[in-house]
């Protein structure tokens, strides 16, 4: 199954996911996202220096706005991609 990383906040994001039977992994240091083919964020600090480190391979959703099932299909939805 595929891991995904989640930022700390998220944890009904994070419940959602594993229900789904997802491989959870917790954002808590850039570090982290190594190795995850997707990363939920907040999107509350996104870019908040104008600086970006592309440090995952795969696809990162930001959550702003959206339901925990929200972010479920649209992981479901990537990972098909």
């Amino acid at each position: 199954m595929a891991r995904i990383g989640v930022e700390e906040s998220l944890t009904n994001v994070s419940d959602a996911l594993k229900a789904k039977g997802f491989d959870v992994v917790m954002l808590r240091q850039e570090n982290d996202a190594n190795g995850c083919d997707c990363c939920v964020i907040s999107g509350q600090d996104e870019n908040v220096m104008s600086m970006q480190n592309a440090v995952v391979q795969g696809s990162v959703i930001n959550a702003d706005g959206m339901s925990a099932d929200d972010v479920c299909q649209a992981v479901q939805s990537k990972l098909q991609q």
